[in-house]
């Protein structure tokens, strides 16, 4: 008899510029050390160390599937793709993602489109000086939901005031990671989240439909999952 073993794929993105110095960077990699111990294949990325340039609105990956961009992005996507999980790690700057993960999330339109992040489960850490961490790994949140995948919680701290707040914050972050990883393992649904995502999906299928003549990537992406005519 043969035995199949399928490897779970967790990838945690940090995008704090302080390198390893970062607290934000010692929660992601603390969900994928939590993930880790169930099982799953982790990867982790520091999206600073990357080149990732703007997203200019030009609507040629709409079209073709590729960006006019020749930069780090595709292979860190390709990475996100090839994942089961997702873990977004950010700290709060001005009451937001730093502007690398936010130019990132900008070269994402696509994904959107195609809800090219459907049937994968993500995750959020933040840290912030004083406040919004847990705003701010909220909308996180809503952007793996916006990409198709399914979110399983998050770990904001705040440790402005408390410095030593970041220990207890790294056992919820192991403990999320092992959620993250039982969720993929078990094909764990939110029915709050599904019906947002289903919504989401027919909008996009509809928006792509009017536009077919000019994303023919994407109205191809939709046609040959037998979605569209």
């Amino acid at each position: 008899m043969i035995t199949v073993v399928i490897t779970m794929k967790i990838i945690g993105i940090n995008a704090s510029p302080r390198g390893e110095k970062s607290q934000t960077r010692r929660l992601v990699l603390d969900v994928l050390e939590g993930a880790r111990q169930t099982g799953a294949d982790i990867t982790f990325v520091d999206i600073c160390g990357l080149e990732i340039k703007y997203c200019t609105a030009c609507g040629t990956c709409y079209a073709t599937g590729e960006c006019i961009h020749d930069d780090d992005f595709p292979a860190l996507l390709e990475k996100m793709l090839d994942a089961d999980g997702i873990v977004f790690g950010s700290p709060n700057y001005i009451n937001q993602v730093t502007g690398q993960l936010k130019t990132m999330l900008d070269r994402m339109a696509d994904v959107v489109h195609c809800q090219a992040l459907s049937g994968k489960y993500g995750c959020a850490v933040c840290t912030a000086g004083g406040a919004y961490a847990n705003e701010v790994a909220d909308y996180m949140n809503s952007a793996l939901l916006s990409f198709g995948a399914m979110t399983v919680g998050k770990v904001g701290v705040h440790v402005g005031a408390d410095p030593n707040a970041i220990v207890g914050a790294e056992k919820e972050a192991k403990v999320l990671g092992r959620k993250l990883a039982d969720a993929i393992k078990t094909k764990w649904s939110d029915p709050a989240q599904e019906k947002i995502l289903a919504e989401r999906k027919e909008y996009f299928k509809r928006m792509i439909s009017f536009n077919k003549d000019l994303w023919k990537h994407e109205y191809d992406h939709w046609k040959d999952l037998g979605e569209l005519k």
